[in-house]
């Protein structure tokens, strides 16, 4: 095939993925205007529409999504062959794109990302904030983090870090003004800075071990985030008490910034795992950032 015939189809599939000219154009790098009449110039040489063009969105025809289910894997296997490729260079190299959110960031690739960019100068690390839980093979991302249960077991899980658990905190400020809550049922007259994962969920109900076994509960504040940075910042203000990762609470409470509630009641999950589909296995950049942020209990790190 004419590599113009190849860029051509490889211009289709990615509006076809994206479902829209202008993302897909600054994947490609190209004006709108261009991409589309690139695709225009392509249905007239098939001879046939493989995209449906409305003021709001774009949708694959029939015969677009045939032509899109036939070539997604060819290209996807281009891919993963020059990523192969690597193999045969001194240094690995080449882009890395991660869904996380911010509090993981924080806690499990910010430690280590200084050391490890430095010694590979040629991967770039592109992470994104998401706290929706979103389709890493759909979204095309190399990997994402979350608890190991909530993983698909038809993914790679590598474990990067213990056991955690979430623990209710505030400022010493809110609670010269507010009662500190014995029990987790007197959150109730307490403002609190709850989170909402996805614009679409509901908010998150915070679970405490009572009477041996986990219970959840929906408290209520004026304050509502998709992000624990944001939780965790509007708890230092006084604004009211939140409830985070203990790893991102710990060294405000050494420094007298937040105190801790109920921490009794607060149980423990499985620790985050890095995950990410088999085939991401080719690549030996992938590879060096897995055993950088890979989990090492502290009796056996060297």
């Amino acid at each position: 095939m004419a590599k113009s015939k190849m860029n051509d189809l490889h211009a289709f599939l990615i509006v076809a993925q994206e479902q829209s000219f202008t993302k897909a154009a600054a994947r490609l790098d190209v004006t709108p205007s261009a991409l589309s009449h690139t695709i225009r110039l392509l249905e007239e040489r098939l001879g046939i529409r493989l995209l449906t063009r409305t003021t709001r969105n774009v949708s694959v025809t029939e015969a677009g999504a045939q032509l899109m289910n036939a070539i997604s894997p060819l290209f996807e296997q281009i891919n993963i062959e020059l990523n192969a490729l690597n193999e045969l260079r001194d240094s690995p190299r080449g882009t890395i794109r991660l869904s996380c959110t911010d509090d993981q960031i924080e806690t499990y690739i910010r430690p280590m990302l200084n050391n490890f960019l430095q010694k590979y100068p040629d991967i770039t690390l592109e992470m994104y904030v998401d706290y929706g839980f979103t389709n890493v093979v759909e979204e095309r991302f190399d990997a994402g983090i979350r608890i190991g249960d909530d993983i698909n077991k038809d993914m790679i899980a590598v474990r990067i870090g213990p056991d955690w658990r979430l623990i209710t905190v505030a400022s010493p400020a809110y609670f010269e003004q507010h009662p500190k809550p014995k029990s987790p049922d007197d959150l109730s007259q307490h403002q609190c800075i709850n989170i909402r994962h996805r614009a679409a969920g509901s908010i998150y109900a915070w679970e405490f071990n009572q009477d041996d076994h986990i219970t959840s509960i929906k408290v209520e504040g004026q304050l509502v985030f998709n992000s624990t940075l944001h939780q965790l910042n509007a708890a230092l203000d006084g604004m009211g008490i939140a409830y985070i990762p203990e790893s991102l609470a710990e060294p405000y409470i050494s420094q007298g910034k937040l105190q801790s509630v109920l921490t009794d009641y607060s149980p423990y999950f499985e620790g985050f795992h890095l995950y990410y589909p088999n085939r991401r296995q080719s690549s030996p950049a992938f590879m060096a950032f897995v055993e950088a942020i890979r989990y090492r209990p502290k009796e056996y790190r060297k």
